[in-house]
């Protein structure tokens, strides 16, 4: 995975049971508007940002951040398809949930591995 996410695992570890649209955000660094981005690309593979506009009822600059972070996570692919009267669209699809359900055990993993080395790093004198 692409970029540097700042993990917000913090916020999980309040809750007793969250949602998986929170866990997504949380893990990945994303808000949550880039969490149903990804989740309306999933439902419409191939859409452009006028398509994912409208079905997000969101403003065109909003859907297209979100789409930049989504690529930048590698939670979505992006193909340039030229227009028969000239110029192009770029059209994003979404990577296969159980793709991102990997993606989220490994920075799962990652993060619990710090932590453990923490726990056993620490001598028990102050810092």
């Amino acid at each position: 995975m692409t970029g540097s996410p700042q993990h917000r695992l913090g916020e999980l570890m309040e809750q007793s049971n969250p949602p998986f649209e929170e866990v997504m955000s949380c893990v990945f660094g994303i808000e949550s508007h880039e969490t149903r981005t990804y989740l309306a690309l999933c439902d419409q593979p191939g859409s452009t940002i006028d398509e994912l506009a409208a079905t997000l009822e969101r403003d065109r600059s909003t859907v297209n951040r979100s789409l930049s972070t989504l690529h930048d996570r590698g939670l979505a692919r992006r193909n340039r398809r030229l227009l028969d009267g000239g110029g192009y669209v770029y059209q994003y699809t979404a990577i296969a949930l159980p793709e991102a359900k990997a993606l989220l055990h490994e920075a799962l993993d990652a993060w619990t591995a710090t932590v453990h080395d923490v726990i056993e790093g620490f001598d028990g004198g102050t810092e």
